[in-house]
Parts: C-alpha cells; sequence; structure tokens
C-alpha cells in the first residue's frame, strides 16, 4: 500500500516496520514538508494518492468530513488513537498489525476514515 505517514507518527521506526511489511512509505521530510499544517499534509497524500496515517484524530476527521461535504475524495484516512491507556494504544508494531488485519478485512479503503486501535 502507497502511506503517507505525517508528522504526529513520523519516525524511522515507524517508517521501517511499515516498509518491511511491504508498504511504499513516505513522510513529510522526504518530501519537504516537516512542519507544515495538516491541510498542507493531507493535499500531498491525496496528489499523490497514498492513503493518509495519522496521530492526529480531531484534525483529520474534520478534513475527511470537508472533503466528502465538498464532493471530493480520497484514498482513505488512517488514524491512531492514543488515550494514554495501555490497554488501547499502539506501539508502532501495533500500527502495523493493525494495518495489516484492516487490509485482511477487505473494507474499502477509498474515501473512509478508520481508527486502526479498532483493527489490533
Amino acid at each position: 500500500m502507497r502511506l503517507y505517514v505525517d508528522d504526529d507518527l513520523a519516525s524511522a521506526l515507524m517508517a521501517r516496520l511499515l516498509a518491511h511489511a511491504g508498504h511504499d512509505v513516505q513522510v513529510p521530510a522526504s518530501v519537504g514538508l516537516a512542519g507544515e499544517p495538516d491541510p498542507v499534509h493531507l493535499t500531498h497524500a491525496v496528489r499523490d494518492q497514498r492513503v493518509f496515517l495519522s496521530g492526529n484524530y480531531r484534525d483529520f476527521e474534520r478534513l475527511h468530513d470537508l472533503i466528502l461535504a465538498a464532493g471530493g475524495h480520497h484514498p482513505g484516512i488512517l488514524l491512531v488513537r492514543f488515550d494514554n491507556d495501555p490497554t488501547r494504544d499502539l506501539s508502532p508494531r501495533g500500527i502495523v498489525r493493525a494495518l495489516a488485519n484492516l487490509i485482511a478485512s477487505g473494507v474499502p479503503l477509498g474515501d473512509g476514515f478508520h481508527i486502526l486501535n479498532h483493527w489490533r
């Protein structure tokens, strides 16, 4: 899967784990977007046809709603929730595993908003 991992989750470990799992991974630093505002990250992912992965639940839920309300489309938005609860929060390896479970389910990703914590 072609993924764009925004600043909230981008790390060398996350990129390496996702790549090792067979994903084509892009992070903001690799495309000159480190530190840019949320809409810039999502716009890049949409233009490059990459599923968007973030830990910023609220902002991207709103951007997802805006895109669909305006009649637009996106390749998919995947969110990881961090609630300071070790029984629900995901580690980088847990994120990769949850992503694999979501993909294996066959649920369509395009125009979808999926919380990976539900797919552990």
